[in-house]
């Protein structure tokens, strides 16, 4: 699933493209990916709309339209915004599309469907309302920090985490407390730290909840610089990222820790693929056995693809291809 450098990404590909431009019409392809409101009332209340900008919030791209209107788009595991001329032939995975007035359609592909699309009012407080009604309840509301806003510092971070008895990992995807920041740059953030993901949050040391929030807030700096990771399906609108060129952890089972050397071994933490050194990421006591108990046996099916192997996604090939090329650069 796409994560905050991800999503970033998007909109500020979207802000240089569609900034501006006028929505003529719409078309809703698949009504289940829309949160709200029906396809009928979302085609109307779009329709010559003009394109104010994009931010974001959490992992939601949000684009202004005149009017106090906003459109909310969660890309999930798959989704996608394309911007291409209305000419070009639409595949089976449009969901959505928006007709601009100089020729050109902003879509919304989604190949598994789980993304979600929204329109609604914008309060009076700037928040996304629930729906188009502006004196509706805050959609985001239980959304968490922004982990790259000025607010966000180690003290604050402290304040957040450090009396919960929660499983650091699992404490950094839960989107109520940080926001945006998932599998990848979590596994990052900690191999960054040198805290093991089993680590109880208030178990920390100060010192290392330090290290920890400069780690967060640089790998997501880093990543977003680099235009996110363009791993399985992401990619933004005006073309993939680099970030995946340069994790330190994230599906490099087996690859020598780019720190110490030794292996990076691969378990499940929270229902989770976790990445870790287990030489750099001391265990905390007595999550050795637990955690022994939960390692993945074998490489998963995307970490056996070569780029010959049938039936394998261009993605997968892509992965493969970058894989060989690090484990040759290793050897």
């Amino acid at each position: 699933m796409p994560e905050l450098p991800e999503v970033e990404t998007v909109v500020r590909d979207l802000a240089r493209l569609v900034t501006g431009a006028t929505i003529t019409s719409a078309n809703v392809f698949r009504e289940r990916n829309l949160a709200t409101p029906d396809a009928p009332s979302f085609t109307d209340a779009v329709r010559g709309r003009r394109i104010l900008g994009t931010r974001r919030r959490a992992k939601w791209i949000i684009v202004e339209l005149s009017g106090g209107i906003l459109l909310l788009v969660h890309l999930r595991m798959t989704g996608q915004l394309l911007v291409l001329p209305a000419t070009v032939e639409r595949d089976p995975y449009i969901r959505l599309s928006l007709t601009l007035d100089d020729g050109r359609e902003l879509r919304f592909r989604d190949v598994r469907a789980f993304g979600r699309v929204a329109l609604v009012a914008q309060r009076s407080d700037g928040e996304a309302a629930s729906n188009l009604d502006p004196h509706s309840p805050p959609l985001l509301a239980d959304h968490g920090v922004e982990p790259l806003a000025a607010a966000f510092t180690a003290d604050a971070l402290r304040a957040l985490i450090a009396h919960r008895g929660t499983r650091i990992k699992s404490l950094l995807l839960d989107q109520r407390c940080i926001v945006g920041i998932g599998n990848i740059y979590a596994d990052e953030a900690l191999w960054r730290a040198k805290i093991h993901p089993l680590t109880p949050a208030n178990r920390l040391r100060p010192a290392q909840l330090d290290a920890l929030h400069l780690a967060i807030v640089g790998v997501l700096s880093e990543a977003v610089a680099a235009r996110g990771s363009s791993i399985n399906d992401y990619t933004a609108p005006d073309g993939d990222g680099e970030m995946q060129e340069r994790l330190d952890v994230y599906q490099r089972t087996g690859e020598p820790c780019h720190r110490c050397g030794a292996a990076i071994q691969r378990s499940v933490v929270g229902g989770r693929g976790t990445h870790v050194c287990r030489t750099c990421q001391r265990a905390p006591r007595g999550a050795g056995r637990a955690a022994a108990s939960r390692a993945v046996r074998g490489p998963r099916w995307s970490e056996r693809v070569t780029p010959e192997t049938v039936g394998a996604t261009r993605s997968e090939r892509a992965a493969a291809r970058r894989r060989s090329a690090r484990q040759g650069e290793a050897a």
